[in-house]
């Protein structure tokens, strides 16, 4: 199973295609299987944003467990991982930033999960994504200042 993380905005961020030769970001268009993650979204355009490893598995996040999530010091990782997620995370900002709208939203869930409601709500600012304890929660819902 992978986690996934999705965006609405306004208007649809352009589509790229996951390269296994050169992994970076991508971004597709919302699969019919996920149609009810949109429930989700108070924006029109949902989109998938992909990692490195083509789902959302390599941004950095965190499970739900016990009804709330570990912090960044329980979470366990490897040096690749540290690395991983830090390309990521600077990836997916660079990304974001090109986006000409104040905000949008994010919301991080496990494949088939869509139409699970979110268990948090946050509102961050891009940069936050940056900071090295930042994790995604899965079934966390983002409000991302621009």
């Amino acid at each position: 199973m992978c986690f996934m993380l999705y965006a609405g905005t306004i208007n649809p961020i352009p589509r790229k295609s996951f390269d296994q030769e050169a992994p970076n970001i991508s971004v597709q268009s919302l699969a019919e299987s996920a149609r009810d993650i949109r429930s989700h979204f108070s924006r029109p355009e949902v989109q998938g944003i992909g990692s490195t490893s083509d789902c959302g598995c390599d941004f950095p996040w965190v499970m739900l467990q016990n009804g709330g999530w570990p912090t960044s010091e329980d979470a366990e990782k490897d040096e690749w991982q540290k690395a991983s997620e830090h390309f990521n995370r600077e990836m997916l900002v660079e990304l974001l930033r090109t986006i000409n709208e104040d905000s949008l939203e994010l919301y991080g869930i496990w494949a088939g999960d869509y139409a699970k409601e979110p268990q948090s709500r946050e509102q961050i600012s891009v940069e936050r994504i940056l900071d090295p304890g930042f994790f995604f929660k899965e079934r966390g819902f983002y409000e991302v200042t621009l």
